[in-house]
């Protein structure tokens, strides 16, 4: 009925490039939206009530406002340098939420400030399991000893 003439364009194909990068940018995107879907479905899971009614925020919180008054600016210092690892666009979170298990710490023990230990200890519980690793090599890097709270490294 037609001939391969007068089907001129309608049998052209696209350029072998132009369907891979469209092939590679959806793959792209896909990817970008999985990651970021990833991290905001972890920050939903923290923002849930737990059993008492508090979410892990809530409490975090409510730790580094209870221990406001017990931060010393020496601590302070020392708390931005044991949060220098983290990636800057992560360290205002790491920060606090390494403040509030330092800030819980003290707290229950009845400290009238923020120790050292206190920070030293609350760094070791509020890092993850994963990087107990690199949690070591950065305490040895800058001397700092641990072996109190070896048994929290697990």
């Amino acid at each position: 009925m037609f001939s391969k003439s007068s089907l001129g364009l309608l049998s052209a194909t696209p350029s072998n490039w132009f369907m891979n990068s469209i092939a590679f940018w959806t793959f792209l995107l896909l990817g970008c939206m999985c990651i970021g879907g990833y991290f905001m479905f972890r920050k939903f899971l923290k923002v849930l009530p737990k059993a008492d009614g508090k979410s892990k925020l809530d409490w975090q919180n409510y730790w580094v406002e209870r221990s406001r008054p017990l931060w010393s600016d020496e601590m302070k210092t020392f708390l931005d340098q044991l949060v220098q690892p983290v990636p800057s666009p992560f360290r205002d979170i790491a920060k606090h939420s390494i403040a509030a298990e330092i800030g819980k710490i003290a707290v229950e023990s009845h400290a009238p400030e923020v120790t050292r230990e206190h920070c030293i200890k609350g760094y070791i519980v509020a890092t993850p399991r994963r990087d107990n690793r690199f949690l070591i090599s950065f305490l040895e890097k800058n001397g700092i000893d641990y072996s109190p709270y070896q048994h929290l490294i697990k």
